[in-house]
């Protein structure tokens, strides 16, 4: 492993921030990179498996070739990410939810930077989910008992029937930035007496639980089913579309790569300089998420390098902190994706060391309330291509816990 790289992962994974929401990655220590959580192959939405459906797929690299003996422990969550109490392991697992072990290892090979590659499939012989709902999977070293990391994911059972629409004819704008979200449900498959006390619902955006909006009131109630029509609370910045790059060999540039170089210690890749957005260009992009793999596009667990990756974003200074955000920043707002000002360039920089592959990401602004927002020379346009979800959650009376019993899911 090459010193300089190494201190700059451990720098910047120091910073992680202690309050972190349970719905979110978590990674806690500074060895731990690239972590995914896919239901089954497919890498573009969010990690929600149907019930004895696909398999949950768990991978991250170690950055040693260091052994350790990591194990997991696996806690069904309510719809609010708190920790489900009223229920016992053997209520949602068949088999073992706490102490099994991941056995599925390899090591880099002909890497700089030297990782060691675990993998973990649910349900697996030692563990199978019994229960719909939210998920929380904590991977620790048994040796000393210190957690490395949590992953949220999601089961659900499809016994709620949910549509989706959107339009840009909102309530505070027709065609201009914004995007309304109308949704209808139907649970007649379901004993529910008082819908607002035994229903739960979650609307996102491009999978973000950041600016997700929690049990917005629907406008009409029918005997079987709920409807959301231009409501308030469904109203979504349009933005703009992700950018995108592609590493693909550390030797020369590729998608979105200006140059690239090596520096006696490691491999850096410098993207295009982001430039102001003034007008709405159609791009097709992953609306964040990424995907880990080199030119050969094989052993790509094992073989891809570590790069540090310069970000660089054209902008004037803005009324807030600028952040990198993807789903493979955990959609998370700590130091090592933020932004730093460059009043030379007068460019927003950062560094990132990031694995091989191809990622998509884009540009907020957190403001002092915590609201978010799209750089302003970003755009944002009514015309973009989102994605938008909808979770469906269930506690009936006298049950003990939140199953997750409707998903659905539309692109603007």
């Amino acid at each position: 492993m090459r010193t300089t790289l190494l201190a700059l992962i451990l720098t910047l994974s120091a910073f992680v921030a202690t309050n972190s929401f349970a719905q979110y990655n978590d990674i806690k220590s500074e060895n731990i990179a690239s972590l995914q959580v896919v239901a089954g192959k497919d890498w573009l939405s969010m990690p929600i498996a149907t019930l004895n459906g696909e398999p949950i797929n768990i991978s991250f690299d170690d950055l040693t070739h260091e052994y350790h003996r990591y194990v997991y422990r696996l806690q069904h969550c309510e719809a609010d990410w708190s920790v489900s109490e009223g229920i016992f392991d053997s209520d949602y697992c068949e088999g073992f939810a706490d102490g099994c072990t991941i056995d599925d290892i390899e090591e880099s090979l002909n890497t700089n930077t030297l990782y060691t590659h675990y993998r973990l499939s649910i349900p697996n012989e030692n563990c199978r989910i019994k229960m719909s709902g939210n998920y929380r999977l904590t991977v620790y070293d048994e040796n000393n008992g210190d957690t490395i990391f949590t992953a949220c994911f999601m089961i659900v059972e499809p016994l709620v029937k949910a549509s989706m629409s959107v339009t840009t004819n909102t309530d505070i704008g027709i065609n201009k930035a914004h995007q309304q979200v109308g949704a209808e449900i139907n649970y007649s498959a379901l004993n529910i007496t008082n819908p607002s006390t035994e229903l739960y619902t979650v609307v996102m955006q491009n999978g973000r639980w950041s600016t997700a909006r929690i049990n917005p009131t629907p406008q009409y109630q029918t005997g079987s089913g709920l409807r959301w029509e231009y409501n308030r609370n469904l109203i979504f910045d349009g933005g703009n579309e992700y950018h995108k790059f592609e590493i693909l060999d550390v030797t020369h540039p590729t998608l979105g790569i200006e140059n690239t170089w090596w520096d006696g210690t490691n491999y850096h890749a410098q993207i295009w300089t982001d430039l102001p957005r003034p007008s709405y260009v159609y791009d097709e992009d992953a609306n964040g998420s990424f995907y880990i793999r080199n030119s050969d596009n094989i052993e790509n667990d094992r073989i891809s390098e570590y790069v540090v990756v310069n970000f660089r974003l054209q902008a004037p200074r803005q009324n807030g902190r600028v952040f990198i955000n993807g789903v493979w920043t955990n959609d998370r707002f700590t130091p090592q994706y933020e932004m730093s000002y460059n009043e030379q360039t007068k460019l927003y920089e950062a560094d990132v060391p990031l694995k091989q592959g191809y990622y998509s990401y884009q540009y907020l602004t957190k403001h002092n309330d915590n609201s978010l927002h799209p750089v302003s020379t970003e755009g944002n346009f009514f015309q973009t291509e989102n994605s938008y979800q909808m979770l469906i959650y269930y506690k009936g009376i006298g049950q003990r816990t939140y199953r997750l019993v409707g998903y659905s899911k539309i692109r603007s």
